[in-house]
C-alpha cells in the first residue's frame, strides 16, 4: 500500500522587483527564498516577469510612441535573463542551499536565435538546485505584445520537484481552457499562477481553476507602489496609482482543491504568505470530479497538443 504523502508548507512571494535591475532583483528573490525556507516552506512562487520586472509601461505609453518604447525595450533586454546564465546559477544555488523548490517569473532572452526578442517565462527549480525546466507564456496579453513574443507548446509541461507534479500558467493563460486541460492531462497537482492581474474576477478565476482541476493553486501577484518605479523613468508621470499609492496591490492567494482560499488574498502589502498543501486531498476530491480521468469523455472531445519545439531555421544539406 502506498505511503501517504505528508502535508507541507508553500509560499507566495508578493514582492516588488528592483525594476530593470536584474542583479538586485535576483538578490531580493534569493533573500525571500531563504526567508521562506526558514519558515520551513518547501516551495516558493514569485510574481510574473519578476526578474527584472513586469513591463508595466505597456499600459501607459501609447503604441505609437516608438522612441520611448525602444529605449525601455533596450533596457529590459539588457537586464533580461538568458537560460542558463549567472542569474539561473544564483537561483539554483539558493534553492540548493535552502532546500526549497522555486518557481519564478522572468523576462527571458531568446538565446536560440536573434538574442533580441523576449519571452514572458517562468523557471522551475527543485530543492536540489536543478533547473527542471521553463515555461514561455503562449499569448502575451494586449499591451504585453509590444514587449513579449509568443511561446510554443514545447514548454507546456509539469515537473516533479519532489513534492508533487508542479506546473504553471502565467496570468491570463489561466483563462485558456485548453491550456489548463493540457496540464491536467500531464498529472498536474500544484499550479503556479504568477500574475499582473488582481481583484475580481481574477480571484474568482483562481478559485475556479483550483476546483476544476482539483489542484492547489499558488497565485502570486505583483505588488507594486508608485515609489517602486525609479524617478529616472519618464513614464512614471503617466502612471495612475490608487489613493494609497499602489499601482498593483497584489492580491496573492493560495487555494485548495475544493476552491477554498487557505491564504490571502494579500492586498496592499509586500511580504510572503504561506499555506499548507495536503497531497492526500488531491485524491479524495477527485472522487467527484477528475477532468482527465473518469469525468473526461475522449470519445466525444479530443485535445491535440503540439509540444514539439518550433525552430526558426531548419538547415538542410545540399
Amino acid at each position: 500500500m502506498p505511503t501517504p504523502r505528508r502535508p507541507f508548507l508553500v509560499a507566495a512571494a508578493q514582492l516588488s522587483p528592483v525594476l530593470l535591475d536584474r542583479d538586485a532583483t535576483t538578490s531580493r528573490a534569493i533573500a525571500a527564498v531563504h526567508e521562506a525556507a526558514a519558515r520551513e516552506a518547501r516551495l516558493i512562487v514569485f510574481p510574473e516577469a519578476f526578474i527584472p520586472g513586469y513591463p508595466l509601461w505597456v499600459w501607459s505609453i501609447p503604441a505609437g510612441d516608438t522612441q520611448a518604447l525602444r529605449a525601455l525595450y533596450a533596457e529590459l533586454l539588457r537586464e533580461a535573463v538568458t537560460v542558463p546564465d549567472t542569474v539561473t546559477d544564483r537561483l539554483c544555488r539558493a534553492a540548493r542551499e535552502a532546500q526549497i523548490a522555486v518557481v519564478i517569473g522572468i523576462n527571458e532572452r531568446n538565446s536560440e536565435a536573434s538574442r533580441t526578442s523576449l519571452f514572458n517565462s517562468m523557471l522551475f527549480i527543485d530543492a536540489g538546485g536543478r533547473l527542471m525546466g521553463k515555461r514561455r507564456k503562449l499569448v502575451p496579453t494586449t499591451g504585453e505584445r509590444l514587449v513579449h513574443a509568443m511561446g510554443d507548446g514545447s514548454t507546456l509541461d509539469v515537473y516533479d520537484v519532489g513534492l508533487g507534479r508542479v506546473g504553471g500558467l502565467i496570468c491570463w493563460e489561466n483563462y485558456m481552457p485548453l491550456a489548463r486541460h493540457a496540464l491536467h492531462s500531464l498529472g498536474l497537482e500544484i499550479l503556479a499562477a504568477p500574475s499582473w492581474d488582481r481583484g475580481e474576477p481574477w480571484l474568482s478565476t483562481v478559485r475556479h481553476v483550483a476546483k476544476e482541476g482539483r489542484v492547489y493553486v499558488i497565485a502570486c501577484g505583483n505588488a507594486t507602489r508608485l515609489d517602486d518605479v525609479p524617478d529616472r523613468l519618464p513614464f512614471k508621470a503617466l502612471l495612475k496609482p490608487d489613493d494609497d499609492g499602489w499601482l498593483n496591490p497584489g492580491d496573492s492567494t493560495i487555494v485548495d482543491p475544493d476552491g477554498k482560499v487557505i491564504a490571502g488574498p494579500l492586498h496592499g502589502r509586500q511580504e510572503l504568505i504561506y499555506g499548507e498543501v495536503d497531497p492526500e486531498k488531491l485524491a479524495g476530491t477527485r472522487f467527484q470530479l477528475d477532468v482527465t480521468g473518469h469525468y473526461d469523455r475522449p470519445d466525444v472531445f479530443r485535445l491535440e497538443v503540439n509540444r514539439a519545439p518550433i525552430p526558426h531555421v531548419e538547415p538542410r544539406d545540399p
